[in-house]
């Protein structure tokens, strides 16, 4: 069987948020299948330690390379020009980057990448220059170059086929494996003296603060529900790794006089997280582009109550079966329909994120792909 290298030395453990937990679910997914493969999992000096035990697997094999992936300059120009060298130098000619990022070239290796999404083309205002040049640098390697292309949800597949007018057919739409565990939480009396709230009296999100996941929305709306004296809670988390709307996001509260009604617990265990969803009154995803959004699927696995927008995949990931604002950036809206808002989580067909299920899709095209 052919060597595939996994690369993994852009991730930057609890630093880029969602796209670290799709790659860990999906290596476990791999860990728990039966079926054989070859996989060599492409590290870095920062990130080794954290994949180690996958390779207690036979069929998985770490390959350390000199690369830190916290130096993300440095990362970029060892791919752009040292990874085909590198991989052919021990045997391997087929690569899956579950990311956008890849070689200049192929120079004899056979790439498949996963593209999570197109943000800095449709919001580039909240991306620095050499982002936006990096993205769509790689966007058209991945395009061109790449053999074939994963895409997280059909909004993403269909947004990759109209921008780079290529064929449906070099595209294939498999979702983000959700692997929460019902059982993995922690009593809710620890979190409640921690950070003072009662059950189902708080809202909550999960988030990156960075500026399209519209945290500065949700702030204006708590103010409002106290000034307004709306009949409902006035506390809220929001969890998540820190992003560069920290700052802002601190001077608001501040300015807004919410530093006890808003806290930023900043990165939590999932056990605490599950525990949050389960108990707040609603979760609250106020985001106005994803790609997918785990969150969402996550909170309606415990049952929870949510309110999200209509942007971009959202519906679609959420079957239709969210709460939605129309107008993201209304904070009344958002009231009206915290307000009114009903839970339609038991209606979700869950099997559509199942782990195993999607592991085995991955597994077969890549198998087949780069055979």
């Amino acid at each position: 069987m052919k060597k595939i290298a996994i690369d993994l030395l852009w991730l930057r453990p609890k630093r880029v948020g969602g796209t670290e937990s799709y790659i860990r679910n999906l290596l476990d997914g791999f860990l728990k299948t039966e079926e054989p493969f070859d996989f060599v999992l492409l590290v870095s000096q920062d990130n080794k330690d954290t994949f180690a035990h996958y390779a207690e697997d036979g069929r998985f094999t770490l390959l350390e390379t000199n690369v830190v992936s916290a130096n993300i300059a440095g990362r970029i120009l060892w791919q752009f020009f040292c990874e085909n060298r590198f991989l052919k130098k021990h045997g391997i000619r087929r690569c899956f980057s579950p990311v956008y990022c890849r070689p200049l070239t192929n120079g004899g290796v056979t790439y498949v990448n996963t593209i999570h999404d197109l943000q800095a083309a449709h919001y580039p205002q909240y991306h620095p220059f050499h982002e936006i040049a990096y993205s769509r640098l790689c966007w058209w390697l991945d395009v061109h170059f790449s053999k074939h292309i994963i895409a997280i949800s059909d909004w993403v597949r269909e947004d990759i086929c109209d921008r780079y007018r290529i064929s449906p057919e070099r595209i294939t739409t498999i979702y983000n494996p959700i692997t929460v565990k019902p059982e993995e939480t922690v009593p809710f009396a620890a979190l409640a003296d921690r950070y003072g709230i009662e059950e189902r009296e708080y809202y909550y999100t999960v988030s990156q603060m960075i500026p399209h996941k519209n945290l500065g929305t949700l702030i204006e709306v708590m103010r409002l529900i106290r000034e307004q004296g709306a009949p409902l809670p006035s506390r809220l988390l929001i969890s998540g790794v820190n992003g560069e709307s920290r700052d802002s996001l601190e001077r608001q509260i501040r300015e807004k006089g919410l530093e006890r009604q808003i806290t930023l617990t900043g990165f939590v265990e999932n056990a605490e997280r599950n525990t949050l969803y389960r108990y707040s009154r609603a979760f609250l995803f106020p985001s106005v582009f994803e790609g997918f959004g785990m969150p969402l699927i996550e909170a309606m696995l415990f049952g929870t109550v949510v309110v999200t927008t209509e942007c971009a995949c959202i519906p679609e990931v959420t079957q239709h079966k969210a709460n939605y604002v129309h107008d993201p950036y209304d904070a009344q809206e958002w009231i009206r329909v915290m307000e009114s808002a009903g839970n339609r989580a038991g209606e979700m067909d869950f099997g559509a994120y199942e782990q195993g299920k999607l592991t085995d899709r991955y597994l077969r095209l890549l198998l087949r792909e780069l055979a």
